[in-house]
């Protein structure tokens, strides 16, 4: 029975040290989500090249080798964002999160229309005004509607080969960011 209660005893002392100590590190790892990581890399309304380089303190992102990524953060308080690119890649998919890093929608050059790059993502009360008078520049763009004010994208592209990276390079740097307006 003493033995018993050791064990118990330790294992209830053990639990207590890791529960204080993972609330002690909370304020530590907090800032250190996506958001901020993508903040890093530069300002609002701009695609910025993701790099698998790891920053001091950070742990480095497991992105696939054979993928290159561009990230982009805006603000739809506003008005509703536009992205677009131009280009031939052997595959692209395109991301959208919130400020939390919850992936809110998703699609790809497969589900895309006519294979491009054009999305809106805009507040449920843009959407209703998006509806009754669509703009030309969003003619064929995929609509998304996302209870949010503050997001970002990543858009990654397929690189199967050497002879392709040129071409991904290309498509991510034409990718654009840009309030509709």
């Amino acid at each position: 029975m003493g033995k018993l209660f050791r064990a118990l005893l330790f294992g209830l002392i053990g639990a207590g040290i890791v529960h204080i100590a993972v609330v002690l590190l909370v304020p530590f790892y907090s800032d250190r989500n996506a958001w901020s990581r993508i903040s890093a890399y530069g300002d609002d309304w701009q695609f910025h090249s993701v790099t698998r380089d790891r920053a001091p303190g950070t742990v480095p992102l497991a992105f696939d080798p054979l993928f290159q990524a561009a990230a982009c953060r805006f603000d739809i308080e506003d008005l509703p964002a536009h992205i677009t690119g131009v280009g031939t890649t052997p595959y692209w998919s395109i991301s959208v999160y919130n400020r939390q890093g919850e992936n809110i929608y998703s699609i790809n050059d497969r589900t895309a229309i006519a294979d491009q790059l054009d999305l809106v993502i805009a507040t449920p009360l843009q959407m209703i005004e998006l509806n009754k008078t669509k703009p030309a520049a969003a003619e064929n763009s995929v609509l998304i509607e996302a209870d949010m004010d503050e997001g970002f994208v990543v858009i990654r592209s397929f690189v199967p080969d050497e002879s392709w990276k040129e071409e991904v390079g290309s498509f991510l740097q034409s990718a654009s960011c840009t309030p509709l307006l």
